[in-house]
């Protein structure tokens, strides 16, 4: 027993003395603090909001409006709008990514002042820090737009609400049970800080040649080199006040549309004025750039191939990465071109194509054959879907789209179109994916089109001062449709459009066109909710047997009233206490 005793003692007399050897290390995680003299880790905190931007794809969420549909029986925007969307399914959702993103960026709006930002150039720590926080604020103010967009709603206590307000980082002792605040003060919260935004950064990253050109904040102060070290064209692609102009726009445009304009004080005026600050920067109309309705395709490879790092093309304002690949080719060629087919363009958007003089289909005046439905048509029409006999891909192959002629026909396959169309905007079709000689080719996401801004101004100008109407700018909505129409391609002169008259038909044209400019892109689902129009337009596709031409309702979109505004995540309202949007 004794020895018993004694050989325990022992082993415990051992591991003590290895304590220090068996126990872990210290975890090297570093602290906030650490940012102070690491400009490179503080700066983590910012990109941080860079890389959550819902920019860097595109989403098409086209598949859950009345513009397309997925022949992916797992797409979740197709499950969506077929009934599966609640506040516990979300393909919308914003929530989660955008208040992780704020976190980070109002810790760096925090702790700004106390970061050693650079060690050399005289004023050069201060340049630093005013460019990160205007990034910063900057950023924040996206976040909360995005938040709005899909989470802004009427409560079960009749208050337009947005989301909470957070301008603090939150710790272990923070309360998160924070009430939404009204849609309103988000509003202006988002002016506030895209102000501050724009008082911290340059116009555009560029680098200056003369000492005269720095700005009177730092004039004196600093060098050209030191100047340009901080403000210079390294940085370009990150936020800018030319930017922070153009989101400004947008929030405006949002805020004083149907769905929202009961629970702001947004005007369209200020909507107006705010899409033509950006505007008149870039020449007005005169400035609208010939390629903006093909910017993407392989007819204008030339200037893809040939942009340089943070060069923007006349037709964009802000842009993603320029990067070879050929993924979106295979989602979406046909299956004859090795493609998925993946989203098929319905017939109400090819319906939604004017003829090629501009009246609709629907007006005898245009000359609509319903024999031979794609015949002087839009020129638009051909450029972003394929239909029946279409020449498309790298050889210029026929896709025939009709019943019983190849994988390409309606229905043939699991990757064939449900619609008797494919889509063609947004795809390079030098791209071939034929295996046995697979290229890939250039291209960029745009995150602000010049296009988009036009048409915002056009949109909130008619309905502030009339088709004719100017405020105090140079052109009106007339003429800004005019513009747009007629780089299109659509016969001259626009008689169609001369012929309108009244506020109420210039606003069905104008929203006809954002429809046919920005297809695909990911504004038609926001748009019709903004509008309040119809959400609930059944998806329709047309047959082709035997030179027939059969149109008929393929996909219902079962939306109810109140899914104009999205839910808040079921979890969040839970754990937050927070007030839900009325029907979620």
């Amino acid at each position: 027993m004794k020895a018993i005793i004694m050989y325990i003692l022992a082993l415990g007399m051992v591991f003590c003395s290895c304590k220090k050897i068996l126990s872990p290390a210290d975890e090297n995680n570093r602290g906030l603090s650490d940012i102070y003299n690491d400009a490179a880790f503080a700066e983590g905190l910012l990109l941080n909001g860079y890389v959550r931007l819902p920019l860097g794809s595109y989403s098409f969420n086209d598949v859950a409006t009345d513009d397309a549909v997925s022949n992916n029986p797992n797409n979740n925007f197709r499950l969506m709008a077929t009934g599966n969307w609640s506040s516990i399914n979300n393909p919308m959702d914003q929530y989660t990514g955008s208040f992780a993103a704020l976190q980070y960026l109002n810790s760096i709006l925090a702790e700004a002042d106390k970061v050693n930002w650079a060690t050399s150039g005289e004023y050069t720590k201060e340049m630093f820090n005013d460019r990160v926080k205007g990034e910063a604020y900057g950023l924040r103010a996206l976040f909360m737009y995005y938040l709005l967009q899909a989470h802004g709603g009427w409560s079960t206590d009749g208050k337009l609400l947005g989301v909470p307000i957070l301008t603090a980082s939150l710790n272990s002792k923070s309360d998160f049970k924070l009430p939404r605040n009204t849609f309103e003060e988000c509003v202006q919260q988002i002016y506030k800080d895209l102000d501050l935004a724009e008082s911290y950064l340059p116009l555009d990253f560029v680098n200056i040649t003369s000492a005269s050109s720095i700005p009177a904040k730092y004039a004196g102060k600093t060098t050209l080199s030191d100047y340009n070290r901080v403000f210079g064209a390294y940085n370009a692609q990150r936020l800018t006040a030319r930017i922070v102009k153009g989101f400004r726009a947008k929030l405006s445009l949002l805020a004083a549309s149907p769905a929202f304009s009961q629970g702001t004080t947004v005007t369209w005026a200020k909507a107006a004025d705010d899409a033509a600050a950006v505007l008149d920067l870039a020449g007005g109309i005169s400035g609208m750039a010939n390629n903006g309705v093909y910017w993407y395709a392989s007819r204008n490879s030339g200037e893809i191939n040939g942009l340089a790092a943070g060069v923007n093309p006349k037709e964009v304002l802000w842009r993603g990465n320029v990067g070879d690949g050929n993924n979106l080719e295979k989602d979406n060629y046909p299956p004859t071109l090795y493609g998925n087919g993946r989203v098929n363009p319905t017939q109400n958007l090819v319906d939604a194509f004017p003829m090629a003089n501009g009246y609709p289909v629907t007006d005898p005046a245009g000359g609509y054959d319903q024999n031979n439905p794609y015949n002087n048509r839009d020129p638009r029409l051909a450029l972003y879907i394929v239909v029946n006999e279409s020449k498309m891909g790298p050889g210029g192959s026929t896709i025939y789209t009709r019943i019983g002629t190849s994988n390409d026909g309606l229905n043939a396959i699991s990757t064939s179109t449900r619609t008797g169309f494919y889509m063609r905007k947004l795809l390079r079709e030098d791209v071939n994916l034929n295996p046995a000689s697979t290229n890939t080719q250039r291209h960029y996401v745009p995150y602000i089109r010049y296009t988009e801004l036009f048409l915002a101004y056009a949109e909130a100008a008619n309905e502030a001062w009339g088709p004719d109407g100017k405020g105090t700018h140079t052109y009106s909505a007339r003429d800004v449709i005019a513009a747009i129409r007629k780089r299109a391609g659509i016969t001259q002169p626009d008689n169609y459009l001369s012929s309108i008259t009244s506020k109420e038909e210039l606003r069905k044209l104008i929203h006809n066109e954002r429809r046919l400019e920005l297809c695909f892109e990911g504004f038609r689902f926001w748009d019709l909710r903004r509008w309040k129009e119809n959400i609930t337009e059944p998806a329709k596709g047309v047959s082709i047997n035997n030179n027939v031409y059969t149109v008929s309702s393929i996909e219902n979109r079962q939306y109810a009233d109140y899914m104009y505004y999205g839910p808040l995540p079921y979890n969040d309202v839970l754990k937050e206490d927070l007030l839900q949007n009325r029907g979620w």
